[in-house]
């Protein structure tokens, strides 16, 4: 009798071991991979400060000027020296010249890539803990740092198909003059409208489905055994479910500015909320603003423009 207790508080021991060996790996590597985003994004920024007004990077990013070199000067001014610092076709650290070309294209995609990784793997880690504590369970198969492993990668597959799609809208979208060479938007008009389809996208049902799955995830992989590809192919419906979830959300930044440091930082901060606290409100609460803060910029380019 004795020895069947031991045996059962030594298995006891073994998987809280596996258990806490499993999380700190998905914290260890999440953070690892997150800061190494904002590092980037960072880096960009801290290029661009020096030679341009940050205003022109959208909403909030006029407060990096106090580190800027021309800070002070007249507008006329701080611009020709800027073009002087920096001539045309010149780049800073991380951005494409005018003339993307299929370099350019890597760093818009890179950055893309830097921005998911700050953006998304914080909101997607307490999925992995839940998927590191169950498989702690397991009697057979993969650990749980390989199954963690699989699981993250295939998410991450998800988020580097949009990083390449997004790379091409916003090519697309520069080539047709819609976004600045601050990649920032130039019309009132492209960001009222992206602001107010973003805003509608959280009422519908797609949203609801894809939070439920965020909220209560579903394992589809047997707690004992199964395939290496059974769990990447998990990591790559919950990314699915994670897309469907914040790709409106991501497409926000094209109304702000997509190197706006700042709105990263928010709308991080809103997508975890949204996709770890489950509500019945909040989400709709952020399609309400979204919906309103484009319909005032339309009536504001309306007024402006004198059709109302």
């Amino acid at each position: 009798m004795s020895e069947d207790l031991e045996a059962g508080d030594a298995g006891k021991k073994i998987v809280a071991s596996g258990a806490s060996g499993g999380r700190r790996l998905v914290i260890l590597l999440c953070s690892l991979l997150a800061v190494a985003g904002w590092l980037y994004l960072a880096a960009v920024v801290a290029a661009m400060v020096p030679v341009m007004d940050m205003t022109e990077a959208g909403p909030g990013m006029g407060l990096f000027n106090a580190f800027n070199i021309f800070g002070g000067l007249p507008t006329d001014v701080r611009a020709a020296l800027a073009v002087l610092c920096l001539p045309a076709g010149a780049t800073t650290f991380g951005m494409p010249a005018d003339d993307w070309g299929m370099g350019g294209a890597g760093l818009v995609f890179l950055m893309w890539m830097m921005m998911t990784l700050a953006m998304m793997l914080p909101t997607a880690m307490p999925v992995f803990l839940a998927h590191a504590k169950r498989r702690a369970h397991a009697a057979a198969g993969p650990s749980a740092a390989v199954t963690v492993s699989l699981l993250a990668l295939g998410y991450l597959t998800i988020w580097t198909v949009y990083s390449l799609a997004a790379t091409l809208v916003q090519w697309l979208l520069t080539d047709y003059g819609l976004l600045s060479s601050m990649m920032a938007p130039v019309s009132l008009v492209f960001s009222a409208t992206t602001l107010m389809a973003a805003g509608l996208y959280q009422f519908t049902p797609a949203k609801q489905a894809c939070l439920l799955r965020c909220w209560y995830p579903r394992w589809s992989s047997p707690v004992s055994g199964g395939a290496a590809a059974a769990f990447y192919r998990e990591g790559l419906i919950q990314g699915l479910a994670c897309l469907g979830c914040c790709w409106a959300l991501m497409t926000v930044m094209f109304a702000v500015g997509i190197m706006n440091i700042i709105w990263v930082g928010l709308l991080g901060a809103v997508m975890a909320l949204e996709k770890n606290l489950p509500s019945g409100w909040f989400y709709k609460a952020v399609g309400a603003f979204l919906l309103l803060w484009g319909l005032s910029l339309m009536g504001a380019t309306l007024f402006l423009s004198g059709k109302i």
